[in-house]
């Protein structure tokens, strides 16, 4: 199996002072990569508790509102690919710069916002930067260490940032309105970004695979492709699946993907070369991302629903509760490196969705009008999350693990994006599923019912999971835990 790197070092830097090069201790490099990952998970949901104040301050319709959210999701979507063959291509800490500039300087825009287009623009270039961004996050993690423990252990760690991301969005944004006011959910991003970009300049030292062109026609396809499919998704949640606003561009990007596959078969220097997926582990990987995102993605979104609209929670109050929830996600995320010196990824990644599996089934009957925080929430909720930290990080390590080191990039940007697009999916899903559960009733039992049923869904959809991944996914050599 190819490595993706051949050395155990990060690429060197060449200090400004001495001209000397030098070699980043890879904590810093793993640091800087995991504070620009947090930072784009973070912004796909801190901006949930602030619509209301947002809606008030601009004057936003209720399609304009959820415009907020879809700007950020759809071009976060779309140019993921493109953001992982860039790195390859042209550097992947010179990518990792431009994208993290772009990022800070959108979420200004944002903050700065006087109208309701500014603002939606401003999240849609937020969108691109983070497509940019984030597979140059894992990628500089992945090409900094070699295949073995310590990548698992340094995948674990970016995994678990990237979860806490997500799942302190509703407490962060719950402080920063109560607090300041709703522009600061994306002001705060700009002292952290820039404080990023300066270490990043001084530490990270640049890497890149083969030197190539870029594939225009394959970008253009698999951009368009994907942002259609990604704009289809999201107009399920006010159309409809059966809408025409809603399947016509589905069905669309769906074609446009079916001829960039069919250009990257022919093309010499292709954006995505297809035999990638020979590789057994990278194809399973991905699938299995997709699914869990589906899955996954949601339960935040379900539970802040459960504890706002059933419990009467406020959005501060929700978001302190999602505190165990984010913290045991860290905890799975780093044993999940220690377990599979031991069990190997395989059998890691299938005790982490087992472990998941029940923690969704036991949500989903624990969720009732009368129910607490204590007795509905909290028991099941450490164990769905305790388990997706344990099973994300094996996924991660095998869609990255064999691929070629021109293409670390691209194999990253495939498990990102294969990740969000299944959670695109899945929460649109979902959300149809549990409305249709509770019907035009407002009532703490109707709402229950739908929240319940949505977390069923997805534990079945994880059995699923566990079947494909037990039958297909590779077996790979047990790795040695380094001194």
């Amino acid at each position: 199996m190819a490595r993706m790197v051949d050395s155990s070092q990060a690429p060197p830097v060449i200090s400004a002072a001495t001209g000397k090069r030098r070699t980043p201790p890879l904590w810093a490099v793993t640091a800087v990569a995991c504070a620009g990952q947090f930072l784009i998970i973070l912004d796909v949901s801190v901006m949930n508790v602030a619509l209301p104040p947002i809606r008030a301050d601009l004057g936003l319709s209720g399609a304009g509102l959820q415009w907020v959210l879809n700007a950020y999701t759809i071009t976060f979507a779309g140019l993921q690919l493109l953001g992982g063959r860039a790195g390859d291509l042209f550097g992947r800490k010179r990518v990792f710069l431009f994208g993290l500039a772009l990022f800070t300087l959108a979420s200004l825009a944002g903050g700065l916002a006087q109208e309701s287009w500014q603002l939606i623009a401003a999240r849609a270039v937020q969108g691109v930067g983070a497509a940019v961004l984030s597979p140059s996050t894992l990628t500089l993690v992945t090409s900094a260490v070699p295949e073995g423990a310590a990548r698992s252990r340094a995948i674990g760690t970016w995994t678990a940032v990237g979860a806490g991301g997500g799942a302190s969005g509703g407490l962060i944004g719950g402080v920063l309105t109560d607090a300041l006011s709703w522009r600061w959910v994306l002001l705060i991003n700009v002292p952290i970004g820039a404080l990023v970009f300066a270490v990043a300049v001084l530490w990270l030292g640049e890497s890149r695979g083969a030197r190539s062109r870029l594939d225009l026609p394959g970008a253009a396809l698999v951009t368009g492709g994907l942002g259609a499919l990604a704009y289809g998704i999201v107009q399920t949640e006010s159309e409809g699946w059966g809408s025409a606003r809603a399947l016509a561009p589905m069905l669309g990007g769906l074609a446009v993907l079916a001829v960039f596959v069919w250009v990257e078969s022919r093309t010499a220097a292709p954006l995505m070369p297809l035999t990638l997926f020979r590789l057994r582990s990278i194809a399973t990987a991905n699938v299995a991302m997709f699914a869990i995102g589906a899955g996954m993605f949601g339960s935040w979104y379900f539970l802040t629903l459960y504890m706002q609209n059933v419990l009467d929670y406020s959005p501060l109050r929700a978001g302190l509760c999602f505190l165990p929830l984010s913290l045991i996600i860290i905890v799975g995320s780093k044993l999940s490196p220690r377990l599979m010196p031991r069990l190997g990824t395989k059998r890691t990644a299938l005790v982490g969705c087992a472990v998941s599996v029940g923690g969704y089934f036991w949500m989903s009957f624990a969720l009732s009008a009368h129910g607490s925080y204590a007795g509905s929430v909290l028991g099941p909720g450490l164990l769905m999350m305790f388990g997706a930290g344990l099973l994300t990080t094996p996924l991660v390590n095998a869609g990255t693990s064999g691929a070629p080191a021109k293409d670390a990039g691209l194999a990253s940007g495939l498990v990102n994006t294969a990740r969000l697009m299944g959670g695109s999916v899945g929460l649109s899903v979902l959300a149809t599923t549990a409305a249709a559960r509770s019907g035009d009733s407002e009532s703490a039992a109707a709402l229950s019912d739908g929240y319940a049923l949505a977390f069923r869904t997805s534990a079945w959809l994880l059995v699923g999971t566990l079947v494909l991944m037990w039958l297909v996914l590779p077996v790979a050599r047990r790795q040695v835990s380094a001194p």
